[in-house]
């Protein structure tokens, strides 16, 4: 497979690194110092671009790739309200797009531990429920799209909560969502529902890229020659 890496930071050399030892071939590397390559004929060198960028940057960078009749990956954040302007265009195009909070598999599995806590807290008002997220100082978006990904699983299923709020609450139908930026950090994620009695955490801790930079080439590996949306729960057979 050939794939155009959208996006050549720390996450590009992980995810190239991953795709050549895959046996896949990177033929197009586009970074903020060489955006002019980012042509329809480079672009259409490659059978899936794999976007990893900024969130000011996610949607022409998508769009482009789309319009060229490339199939994408994106890992970008913070562009949720645009994401589906790119779905119509892949629909458009007849090409395949899929767009993740989080690519590792770990963290997915994660996410169905999350919704199925939930679930099962929803008879129990007596736990407050709070989530906390702590990435590396680059990471420009908070929360990260991840957290907000599980605070609205667990809205889903936890009726006394009406939404979320960005830093701490003490509402008791709001869950706070606490964000921290620090040097050398992956990626924390936890939920936690706590009562006079005891408490309940869930935690997911990346220890490097290479879960997120994996994930993102075997959703490229799905996604390549399939025309349509589609989500990690796809890529990794989850009902």
């Amino acid at each position: 497979m050939n794939i155009a890496l959208i996006g050549y930071g720390k996450m590009g050399h992980a995810i190239e690194r991953i795709a050549t030892e895959r046996g896949h071939n990177v033929v197009l590397r586009i970074s903020s110092s060489n955006k002019d390559e980012m042509t329809e004929p480079n672009l259409q060198k490659a059978d899936v671009a794999i976007e990893f960028t900024r969130p000011e940057a996610a949607k022409e960078n998508v769009l482009n790739c789309l319009e060229a009749g490339v199939a994408v990956v994106c890992g970008t954040t913070g562009w949720n309200e645009e994401v589906v302007k790119a779905e119509m265009k892949a629909a458009e195009k007849g090409v395949g797009f899929l767009q993740a909070s989080n690519f590792s598999i770990g963290v997915n599995i994660f996410f169905e531990v999350n919704k199925l806590l939930a679930t099962l807290m929803s008879e129990h008002p007596e736990y407050s429920v709070s989530i906390e997220e702590a990435h590396h100082t680059q990471k420009k978006d908070a929360p990260s799209g991840t957290a907000i990904t599980l605070a609205e699983q667990a809205l889903e299923n936890l009726k006394r909560i009406q939404h979320w709020v960005k830093g701490e609450s003490n509402g008791q139908d709001v869950m706070p969502v606490i964000s921290h930026r620090i040097e050398n950090v992956p990626g924390t994620h936890s939920v936690k529902y706590s009562s006079a009695i005891d408490d309940i955490e869930i935690i997911h801790t990346a220890h490097n890229r290479d879960g997120f930079a994996m994930g993102a080439v075997l959703a490229a590996e799905f996604i390549a020659g399939k025309q349509g949306i589609f989500t990690m729960k796809d890529v990794l057979g989850i009902k």
